[in-house]
């Protein structure tokens, strides 16, 4: 893999690529609290069909630039980051998968730059509408939502995350997947992410500004808005902090969209079900 910084949308964003110049470029968009690496077991697989792919760290993680405002972190500016990232590489249309908090990028791209997409895949994110519906209507999403309430605390959630080494950290993100999702030489690779200066703060200032915009919307009547692009949506159904009971509402606003669901896999499907979710992309994909 080959890493680089580019600069995109007034940041400097750290970008790994991988595989054949002339291959389909594929984006993969992390979540919270990964970084490029939590693509580790598509890369591989990805490169070896013939694609391209480049997996950047988004604004605020690893080594990627970490503004501290937190209206920074407005997702349409992080939607404009991966634009500039497909400027940089000279893609005019782009197949970008996205996960956990990359998915809800990659659902603003798909909305806000429809014409800079030709496919879409989500994983265990429903469409940010059906979410915010969601949250305000059910109270079980609610619950399951509870950290997004938490990490809106300043300075204490920094000190709760970051004391004993991460281990509260590291307890969230092993706890959340099956035994066997994360090893203990991945927890490590994700200590030194989360130790970069600056890195918890802006990880956690992606929930706190959403958090302020979902405020300022309850008061706004919208209707929910349509996805154009063909989009694919891979989903663990043993997912502790979403419902699968958003994937239909989701689909019914996309032209074109189709679900698979991994019933024995957790939020983190990508790790649970590397093989199934490898062989899914690449179908859909090509």
């Amino acid at each position: 893999m080959h890493s680089q910084f580019i600069q995109t949308n007034g940041v400097k964003l750290h970008v790994m690529t991988d595989g054949p110049a002339e291959g389909t470029p594929v984006i993969l968009l992390h979540g919270f609290p990964e970084f490029h690496y939590g693509w580790r077991k598509q890369v591989t697989e990805l490169v070896a069909a013939g694609f391209r792919v480049i997996t950047p760290d988004q604004r605020g993680y690893n080594l990627s630039d970490k503004p501290r405002s937190i209206r920074a972190y407005d997702v349409n500016t992080l939607a404009k980051d991966i634009v500039g990232i497909f400027d940089h590489f000279g893609i005019q249309k782009a197949r970008l998968v996205g996960h956990d908090w990359g998915a809800v990028v990659a659902w603003t791209v798909a909305l806000n730059h429809p014409e800079r997409l030709e496919k879409l895949t989500i994983l265990n994110v429903p469409h940010p509408d059906v979410m915010q519906r969601f949250i305000l209507e059910n109270a079980e999403q609610r619950k399951k939502s509870w950290y997004v309430f938490f990490f809106q605390i300043p300075f204490f959630v920094e000190w709760i995350l970051r004391r004993d080494d991460y281990r509260n950290m590291a307890r969230m993100l092993v706890g959340s997947g099956r035994k066997s999702t994360f090893q203990r030489s991945d927890i490590e690779e994700y200590k030194k992410a989360w130790s970069q200066p600056g890195a918890l703060t802006g990880m956690l200032n992606w929930y706190r500004n959403i958090f302020r915009g979902s405020l300022r919307s309850i008061f706004q009547k919208k209707s929910a808005r349509r996805v154009s692009i063909p989009t694919l949506i891979l989903w663990g159904k043993n997912d502790v902090a979403l419902s699968h009971e958003m994937v239909q509402p989701s689909l019914e606003l996309c032209d074109n969209g189709s679900a698979v669901f991994f019933e024995n896999a957790t939020h983190w499907v990508q790790h649970d079900e590397a093989n199934k979710v490898n062989k899914k992309l690449i179908e859909f994909l090509r």
